[in-house]
């Protein structure tokens, strides 16, 4: 437990000192905010800080923090290291960034705010990519939500062929059209601090277990074999950058997390309230990310005999294998959140964890779908006063999503290239905002405090270039190959950045 409990005070340390940093450096004052200048009753509206946190934290919360680090945990212990780190000051300080500058220009959602500080063919680059994120999205959560209920809650085999399966999706997508059409402080604004009291006990549930129970977890300074498992083989044995990273996604880093603050900066009461309700949200998602990793690991330190997990290499790679009737049985990840849940939390308590589980992803998808929709109306300047406008627009972007979900779920490798593709989407998406960010601080005189948004640009650049060239669903390239083409495009992208940045800078103090 050292290495865990080290990550946590890294994240919990790390995220009061450069969270405070962050605040001071961007400087909220007691300007009026978007959600009184603009309040439109439908997106502009505003809430109360507590509330637009917990909204804030379960739209950003899917299930990437927890089906992520179930399988990124798989490198080991390093995770516990890793995760903190890039969440204190990679993916928390893009949250914050994100949120606040769309709150200080309006409320403008993120197409607009990489138009207004990249050239026009980037931004459109930019729109394209995020389109597709949102709809991947859309796709992803309803079907871990849908088949996390179908098969853990109901007993449900949750096949293509079973009527209930497409039941329990038309009902996430009925509720996915109301939330998207209604105003936001109807259905989100009450319901969400519900479900978040139920995720937040979750987590907090499985994480004292982890203690009270004393489950065994792997040290980074010291032997890493596990219920049988070699986590250092695997580390050696795989990329860590860029696999690693592109895995976990959500709890170090989202570029998905900006569509989402955006909307919050239409609901918030003060710039004075970015802190928490930006910054401090995402360090919670670290601790969930966290959480679900060490009970990954946990769980499969104990081995299916224990009722835990064994892991054995199949012909697609190390796959998740539980016991029933004393035979072992192949699971997926989204199963083994079941077993983490009853194997901490026991039947009644792991039935509470699971719905919380169930809800993370649904109070995801349904404000991607928002956003998504924000987005289009904003690009295309598609106007949204009426509940007609608004379904007329969500309708063609359902059927979309619709459409992905069948292919993903009759294709027995679907869901893994989507979930592969939006994960790779979504690192790339923070690119795009981190180097906004950039040139943002140069044109408001704080180019002294430009490596903030630089480390995750730089990393991400190199990590989302060398996973599309290496990977097999981008170019298969040979690795070392693949390093040095992305080192090359990566110091090219920063470069053009900083003269972007100058070039604005110049052009504003002359006018």
């Amino acid at each position: 437990m050292i290495t865990l409990v080290i990550g946590l005070v890294i994240l919990i340390g790390g995220g009061l000192l450069y969270g405070g940093f962050c605040e001071k450096v961007f400087g909220p004052d007691d300007r009026k905010t978007p959600a009184y200048e603009n309040k439109d009753g439908v997106d502009y509206v505003p809430m109360k800080k507590w509330k637009n946190c917990l909204v804030n934290l379960l739209n950003i919360a899917g299930t990437g923090p927890i089906l992520g680090p179930i399988q990124g945990i798989l490198f080991g212990p390093i995770a516990f290291i890793t995760i903190p780190i890039g969440c204190v000051i990679g993916g928390a300080m893009h949250d914050y960034f994100c949120g606040m500058i769309c709150t200080r220009e309006g409320g403008i959602q993120m197409p607009e705010m990489i138009k207004r500080h990249l050239p026009k063919g980037v931004s459109w680059v930019y729109t394209l990519i995020i389109v597709i994120l949102l709809v991947l999205c859309g796709a992803v959560f309803v079907y871990t939500p849908g088949d996390i209920a179908a098969t853990q809650l109901f007993g449900f085999g949750g096949t293509p062929g079973e009527a209930s399966t497409w039941i329990i999706y038309g009902v996430i997508f009925v509720y996915y059209l109301i939330a998207t059409v209604l105003p936001i402080d109807k259905i989100i604004g009450k319901v969400y601090p519900i479900l978040g009291g139920i995720l937040i006990l979750s987590a907090l549930g499985i994480f004292v277990m982890l203690f009270v129970s004393g489950h065994q977890l792997a040290e980074i300074f010291g032997d890493q074999i596990l219920g049988g498992f070699d986590f250092g083989a695997y580390f050696q044995s795989h990329n860590f950058i860029p696999s690693f990273f592109v895995t976990v996604a959500c709890g170090i880093l989202s570029g998905f997390h900006s569509t989402q603050t955006s909307l919050i900066s239409r609901t918030i009461e003060s710039e004075r309230h970015g802190r928490m309700t930006f910054y401090n949200m995402m360090i919670c998602e670290g601790f969930i990310a966290m959480i679900w990793a060490a009970g990954a690991m946990a769980i499969i330190g104990l081995g299916a005999e224990n009722a835990g997990i064994t892991m054995q290499l199949t012909d697609a790679g190390w796959g998740y294998f539980e016991s029933v009737d004393g035979a072992l049985r192949q699971i997926s990840p989204t199963s083994v959140v079941g077993v983490i849940c009853r194997n901490m939390l026991g039947d009644i308590g792991g039935v509470i964890a699971i719905i919380g589980v169930v809800i993370l992803p649904i109070t995801t998808g349904d404000t991607a779908l928002r956003s998504l929709r924000l987005v289009t109306a904003e690009t295309f300047h598609i106007k949204q006063k009426t509940a007609v406008q608004r379904i007329l627009l969500a309708l063609p972007i359902f059927a979309v999503t619709l459409a992905l979900l069948i292919w993903a779920k009759n294709d027995p490798n679907g869901f893994n290239v989507i979930w592969r593709y939006m994960g790779w989407a979504n690192q790339t998406v923070s690119v795009f905002a981190t180097s906004s960010i950039m040139i943002y601080m140069m044109r408001h005189g704080k180019t002294k405090y430009l490596w903030m948004p630089a480390i995750p640009f730089l990393f991400y650049s190199f990590v989302t270039t060398s996973y599309l060239l290496s990977a097999s669903e981008g170019f298969s390239l040979d690795m070392t190959l693949s390093y040095t083409i992305a080192g090359v495009f990566t110091v090219f992208i920063f470069a053009a950045s900083i003269y972007r940045g100058r070039k604005l800078s110049q052009i504003e103090r002359r006018v």
